[in-house]
């Protein structure tokens, strides 16, 4: 008998993948305990999204709901998803806090860390990797696993021995696009466990339909580990369900020992979730199976679809799916996964929104092709490369990405200044600025012992804290019942709010986070005759508008504190940049599409902005 260990998703990729990551721990709290007793191999509950996502969206500390996980689930080892030098994040951090971050995270219960590079590129796993070694975590290594002209077993098993040099305890396949098949993932398996030597540890998307025959080719050929999540939230783009995978490998020689009954009882609680908030299921549609053509993954595809709904847009899917593709293959064939899917994909929407292909280009892209993000694994359009950086010079081949990046800790300690009061609010500022800025300007108040969110309660209160619990239900009935969002009551030396759940209520959210952050001593508003009004009428027929071509956030400036691109009066030549536009994560320079003078900027800085906003007005020039 060889039975076969089993990670559970349900609380980190599964909801990211078909939920867009809204999932609160107050959803995850009554439940934990059962989930803790199943005799899972871990349960992944951290890392992709779901940190910046608790800060953007559920007005929720990551690392207070890791803490809380780790308290209802000691018996169980927690998982994080750790993208490298990227650490949660969609850029490279420096070495400091990359160490400094995986060091806070084992402190603050992540037991294995699952290490990945979007580009394979060894370079940007070292420092992350050796940080996970010296805090005596697990250290995953995973594969991107992808099919392109230049991606082989050859080329994934040469990855392999790279990771376990860094010393790696056990290696994932992580096939985040749904893009293995059965006989492919045997091939593969086997190579690893003859060529590696390491556990090996299969993580795949349902997306097309596979993942569970994937799985049963794994675990003949030598896998330990493989991904399932609970039913209410599997297949489609997550992953198979773990009752249907326990039920198929029963009375067999990998049987996983787990009790199909608890399994059902866990499964009902959380498809009273999904049906109480109104989430979809996961199918596999028509979509998902052109995975085998598009090779777009299940979370990239959902946010896809997203990003296009935001734009208004949505009819335009079809042409996305078709465009990435094409702009993979013109930068070298990454693999789609975080933070390439979200670079690869906004380029697309972009081509398409604006009918113009590479005429806007987002900073990450132009980085991307620079080489900061590391290594691409094929051979660029020299077209494409060219027109996306000018003059601008590639990255030379002999440096590490990730060593350009000299932030210190203390730097950004400095900069946050007495808004953080330990060390994990210091790197919740050094990986999302403003989101964790936004977030600690609100929760300023250390006298606060407790947060009621409607229907689960998240009870921190100390013992020695005389509040009334009834008193505290009754105001959460007064919440539930009424349009008030919060109630705060104070008696005991505790403080005490009742708050309405952003799952509770879908179109508000108790958080401003997607708001701009407060102004810094180095964020510079715009002068106020910069941003003149004017009627049509006012307007020469001479002037031109430049627009918005998409749905977003209007940066003036490069980052906080820089001079502005353009002021009014300023002549530009064609190409030049003449603002940001922050939209779908990724930072989009608007160029000049010709000679002119610019007449008026039409909107504020850190304005949102609609899709054909006008953001300029220029005469041009000649």
């Amino acid at each position: 008998m060889r039975p076969v260990h089993i990670m559970d998703t349900t609380l980190r990729d599964a909801h990211q993948s078909l939920w867009a990551t809204r999932m609160q721990i107050a959803d995850m709290l009554p439940i934990l305990p059962k989930m803790d007793s199943v005799g899972y191999w871990s349960l992944e509950v951290w890392g992709g999204a779901t940190f910046d996502a608790a800060l953007r969206f559920l007005d929720e500390n990551p690392w207070e709901r890791l803490r809380v996980m780790k308290k209802y689930c000691p018996r169980t080892p927690l998982q994080m998803l750790l993208r490298g030098q990227n650490l949660v994040g969609y850029r490279h951090y420096s070495d400091e806090i990359v160490t400094r971050f995986v060091h806070a995270s084992k402190r603050n219960g992540i037991d294995i860390f699952r290490i990945f590079d979007a580009l394979n590129d060894i370079r940007n796993v070292e420092v992350s990797a050796a940080a996970v070694k010296e805090c005596g975590g697990h250290f995953e290594g995973a594969i991107s696993y992808t099919v392109s002209p230049v991606h082989t077993l050859d080329s994934y098993i040469e990855y392999a021995l790279q990771l376990k040099e860094l010393g790696a305890d056990t290696i994932a396949i992580k096939d985040m696009a749904g893009m293995l098949t059965p006989y492919r993932t045997e091939k593969m398996v086997r190579a690893l466990k003859d060529e590696v030597g390491l556990p090996v540890h299969v993580h795949c998307h349902y997306i097309g339909g596979m993942a569970p025959m994937n799985y049963l080719k794994a675990v003949e050929a030598g896998a330990e580990i493989i991904d399932t999540a609970v039913v209410a939230v599997a297949f489609g783009s997550s992953q198979p369900a773990v009752e249907m995978i326990v039920a198929a490998l029963k009375e067999s020689p990998y049987d996983t020992g787990l009790d199909l009954d608890l399994l059902f009882e866990i499964a009902e609680y959380w498809e009273d979730v999904r049906k109480r908030k109104k989430l979809k299921r996961g199918v596999t549609s028509l979509m998902h199976m052109e995975v085998f053509s598009h090779q777009v993954p299940g979370g990239m595809l959902s946010n896809l679809v997203s990003q296009l709904e935001l734009q208004k847009a949505g009819d335009r899917l079809d042409d996305v799916l078709k465009e990435i593709p094409k702009v993979r293959a013109e930068v070298g064939f990454p693999p789609l996964v975080t933070p390439l899917s979200q670079i690869v994909g906004t380029q697309a929407v972009i081509n398409v929104l604006t009918g113009k292909r590479w005429a806007v280009v987002p900073q990450e892209m132009k980085d991307y092709v620079r080489g900061y993000y590391g290594k691409a694994p094929g051979a660029m359009d020299p077209e494409i490369v060219a027109k996306v950086l000018g003059k601008d010079k590639p990255l030379a081949p002999d440096v590490r990405p990730g060593s350009l990046v000299t932030t210190t800790y203390d730097e950004v300690a400095a900069e946050i200044g007495d808004l953080a009061h330990s060390e994990e609010d210091v790197l919740m500022y050094a990986l999302f600025p403003n989101e964790a800025r936004t977030y600690l300007t609100m929760h300023q108040e250390g006298a606060e012992k407790a947060v009621f969110m409607m229907g689960e309660e998240i009870n921190t209160l100390r013992e020695e804290d005389s509040v009334d619990v009834n008193q505290i239900r009754e105001l959460i009935k007064i919440v539930e019942m009424s349009d008030v969002n919060e109630v705060v009551v104070e008696e005991g030396g505790a403080k005490v709010v009742v708050r309405r759940g952003a799952g509770f209520a879908p179109a508000e959210m108790t958080s401003v986070t997607s708001a701009p952050a407060p102004s810094t001593a180095g964020d510079a508003a715009p002068p106020a005759t910069d941003v003149a009004v004017h009627d049509d009428s006012e307007r020469p027929a001479t002037w031109k508008s430049i627009i918005a071509p998409m749905v977003g956030t209007f940066y003036r400036a490069p980052s906080p504190g820089a001079d502005a691109f353009v002021n009014v009066g300023d002549s530009v030549d064609e190409g030049q940049p003449l603002c940001i536009l922050e939209a779908m994560k990724l930072m989009n320079e608007i160029t000049a599409e010709e000679p002119g003078v610019i007449r008026e900027i039409a909107v504020g800085n850190a304005d949102a902005v609609e899709y054909g906003t006008v953001l300029f007005y220029y005469e041009p020039l000649g």
